[in-house]
């Protein structure tokens, strides 16, 4: 096992083996969000309709709808 950790962090750019064992652990301990497929949809259509001008900004849309809010809660 040892030597598959040398290879790997030589492999990923570490200089130590410590330093590769300590970003593995804080991966472990603390994992990256995992977005579902239908969020990651969502999301591409939400750029999509952002870069084709198809949204406006909260103050935008407060006045088109005529809404007051306390500066608080926007």
């Amino acid at each position: 096992m040892v030597d598959a950790i040398d290879e790997e962090f030589a492999r990923r750019g570490y200089t130590s083996r410590s330093e590769a064992i300590r970003d593995a652990l804080r991966d472990w301990l603390n994992p990256s969000v995992q977005l579902s497929e239908e969020t990651l949809a969502d999301l591409q259509e939400s750029w999509a309709q952002r870069e084709a001008g198809e949204t406006i900004s909260l103050d935008d849309a407060l006045d088109r709808y005529d809404v007051d809010v306390d500066d608080d809660q926007a």
